[in-house]
Parts: C-alpha cells; structure tokens; sequence
C-alpha cells in the first residue's frame, strides 16, 4: 500500500500566500498579533492595511467586530508584527485548514511567536464584564481538529506536545508588563466550544465541572496549528459577558463589542508594552 498523499492544494495555497506577500513588498515578520471580537485596536502601522481576502484561497465572510484586514506593525526597528484584525471562526462555514490558513502563513513567513485576543465568556462567578485574563491552557470541545488529514512533514511533528501550549515564559511577561502598567490580568482555562449559539445554562455548568474558566468559539484551533509549526503563544481574553446562568439576562454579541470597546485602551497599552517588549523574542 502506498502512503496517503500530502494535501498538495493547501501547501501550494500557503505557498501562494508567502509569494504575495512578498510581492507587497513587506518585510518578513517576526512575530504575528490577532485580534478577536471588537478587540482590533489602534496601533501605528507601518504597511496596510490591506484586506486578509488577498491572502486567502477562499472567500472571507464578513462578521461584526471583526475586519478582516492585515497590517504591518513596526514597535521596534528589526521587529516587523504581522497584524490580523478579525479572525476566522469553524462556525462560519471555514474548515479548519481554513481557520488556521493566516496563523499557518505567518508561521511560514516566518514568524515565531503569536498573540492573540478573544473575547471570552465568564464561567466564574467572580469574572466581571471587562476583566483581562492570560490563558494558560485549553479545552478543546469543538470536535474539530487541523493537524488532521496529511500534513507536510516540514511543518511540524505528527503529534505535537500540548502540555505547555500557552508559554510560561511570555505568560510572565505579560503579567510584568500588566503590573507595570497598573492593569489586574488574571489566569484561567480556555474552554473551546463549536458555537454559534451561546452556552446553555447546564452546558455552562458542565464546563466548569470540567476545570474551564472562560469560554469561546475561536482560539482552540489556532493554538492547535501554531504549537505544530513551532510558534510560542500568549494568548489575551476580555470577559465580555458572564456565561448563561451565572447572570439572569441573557446573553448578546453587542454586549461582547461594547465590553470590548470599553475595554480598548487597556488592551492597546498592554499589547504596545508585549511588541516592544525585548524578551518577546
């Protein structure tokens, strides 16, 4: 029997990403930021923005909070950021090659580390609208998975260890960082779930039972393929809203957007501080 062949269409898809973004003339980056519901923030851009669509061999679906746009960030002289404004979610229809297409292109291009921002349900009672915490480990309840299928074997092992997926190091960091700048970041576990409708109040219960702090629909994947590929992450969550049935109203994605819109500043302060930040890299 011979081997099952490598997915050809997605490593030349990725290739043809590398080959445009070179065409556009932009320096390589070293490090690559994605931001999530509401939560792109203003920072000075030295190339762009130009739409993701560009880079992508399918077609990007719009949603609200989030652009869909890259730019190139400059916080240090030899430190060029790619910059994702909007992410991609399994719940729009991507797969989930697809959902991690920009995180495999940046990690391609060459980029070492990724930070990321969501916005992120409260699944404990003492998480507030607003509150900032550092993931530290995830929970991946989406079913989907984007090491599945034949890979190229040059992008990483087969079975790629999890078991310090959100780096301890770049953890540190950040909490120094926030300290400095007077903001209160937590810690807690990333619970990943399929989406779109929100959790249900025993589903709620369910995944706290399970050890998760906060939960989503976005990240899980992206950690997935960038730990494959070998880039450090730290990843940002805003609890925008408490999960069903820790509050009595219910739940709405403008009151994710106005929590993130409220809470702009501290994350544009905090994110400026980790770019700059020597031992990023």
């Amino acid at each position: 029997m011979t081997a099952p062949a490598t997915d050809d269409h997605l490593a030349e898809a990725l290739a043809a990403g590398v080959r445009r973004w070179d065409e556009m003339g932009w320096p390589r980056p070293a490090a690559m930021l994605v931001s999530g519901s509401g939560l792109a923030v203003d920072l000075d851009a030295a190339r762009g923005p130009v739409p993701l669509q560009e880079l992508l061999p399918f077609a990007a679906h719009p949603i609200a909070g989030h652009p869909h746009e890259l730019e190139l960030l400059q916080p240090l002289p030899a430190r060029p950021v790619l910059y994702q404004r909007g992410r991609l979610h399994p719940y729009q229809g991507y797969t989930p090659d697809e959902t991690v297409f920009p995180i495999r292109l940046g990690a391609l291009l060459g980029a070492k580390v990724l930070l990321m921002t969501n916005a992120a349900g409260g699944l404990r009672p003492d998480l507030r609208p607003g509150d900032l915490v550092l993931i530290r480990d995830q929970i991946n309840l989406s079913g989907l998975n984007p090491l599945r299928g034949q890979l190229p074997e040059g992008w990483g092992p087969r079975f790629p260890d999890m078991s310090a997926a959100y780096d301890p190091a770049l953890r540190a960091l950040a909490h120094r960082r926030a300290e400095a700048l007077g903001l209160a970041v937590g810690e807690g576990v990333y619970a990943g779930v399929a989406g779109p409708c929100y959790e249900t109040p025993a589903e709620v219960r369910m995944l706290r039972a399970l050890g998760g702090d906060v939960t989503g629909m976005s990240t899980v994947l992206e950690v997935i393929a960038a730990r494959q590929m070998g880039m450090r992450v730290l990843v940002l969550s805003l609890v925008s809203n408490p999960a069903a049935g820790v509050q009595e109203t219910p739940l709405d994605h403008e009151e994710v957007l106005a929590a993130a819109a409220h809470a702009h500043d501290a994350i544009r302060h905090l994110l400026t501080a980790l770019l700059r930040d020597p031992e990023l890299l």
